[in-house]
């Protein structure tokens, strides 16, 4: 088993971004979307699947996990950041200790997140970088996609943009919203907004969910709702001009058991971007497993 190396790159602004390296090959780096990170055990798994044939990159968005937050929030830094990540995976790193970002910041290594020793299986080849969004992280890895040459194939699972007459309507000044709620101590509250508004979690769903164990985990993660807010862009329209710059081959997947609007708006992703092929999974949701999406995943970045 490929030994799990934890490292960090520095971002544009110095905001030090966290990542989880395991496998040997082309580099393939993983964008998670709300609530989510490197721990998460979709993505970790999705991660597991992949690594014999990629070095798979699993990081954490800034503001969440290993990952810092530097002020203020804009989708621009968050941008920054995958670009960091996306050039160090490009160059093949990191190699050794000694290796450096791409804004010349340093990248730390560690062993595994118990901190035991790193002996890597082999050594990440670098070149053209495969980059998987899901869910909110599909849009940041769009808008990445869409600026940087080094990204050689794009996967994207169910980008929410809201097109449609079914798709839901966020209140005006969302993202304000959300961020004015976390200033006034009233996480929770954002949290259920979110949920509800974003995610059309019902109400009472969400107010038997803030009895469980997991509620706290999900209030700490609060501030990061008005970035996914900001990712999106208002009103999570959907950026046509944005995706029809995209000239990296790109694959969208959505679940065949997920709300018809997001089928519409992975559909209207694909039609938008040059050359761009569309999928649906049968008996999966928004909170795909796992074991459906990395096949899927494997075999369009293995294509020729």
């Amino acid at each position: 088993m490929d030994t799990l190396v934890a490292g960090e790159v520095t971002s544009a602004d110095g905001t030090r971004i966290a990542f989880h390296r395991s496998g040997t090959g082309p580099p393939l780096v993983l964008v998670h979307g709300a609530f989510t990170g490197k721990d998460h055990p979709t993505l970790r798994e999705v991660a597991v699947a992949l690594s014999p044939w990629f070095s798979v990159y699993n990081y954490d968005r800034r503001g969440r996990g290993g990952s810092g937050d530097t002020p203020p929030h804009t989708a621009e830094r968050e941008v920054e950041d995958l670009a960091a990540l996306v050039a160090l995976a490009a160059s093949g790193g990191p190699a050794s200790p000694s290796a450096r970002g791409s804004s010349g910041g340093p990248v730390t290594l560690s062993g595994e997140p118990s901190g035991g020793p790193v002996t890597l299986s082999g050594e990440p080849s670098g070149g053209p970088v495969m980059l998987f969004g899901g869910s909110s992280g599909a849009a940041l890895a769009l808008a990445a996609a869409a600026r940087d040459p080094a990204v050689g194939k794009l996967a994207l699972w169910e980008p929410p943009y809201h097109v449609g007459a079914g798709a839901p309507s966020l209140p005006a000044g969302f993202a304000a919203t959300l961020e004015g709620l976390v200033r006034q101590g009233r996480r929770g509250d954002a949290v259920e907004l979110f949920m509800v508004a974003a995610a059309e979690v019902p109400a009472e769903a969400v107010t038997a969910m803030r009895a469980e164990p997991s509620w706290p985990g999900l209030e700490a993660l609060a501030h990061t709702l008005a970035y996914e807010a900001a990712v999106m862009g208002p009103g999570n329209a959907l950026p046509t001009e944005l995706l029809t710059s995209i000239r990296s081959p790109t694959l969208v997947l959505n679940g065949a058991d997920s709300p018809r609007w997001m089928r519409d708006a992975g559909r209207a992703v694909a039609a938008a971007v040059p050359g761009a092929a569309h999928r649906v999974l049968d008996g999966q949701t928004h909170a795909v497993a796992a074991r459906s999406l990395a096949p899927e995943l494997l075999e369009f970045f293995v294509a020729g």
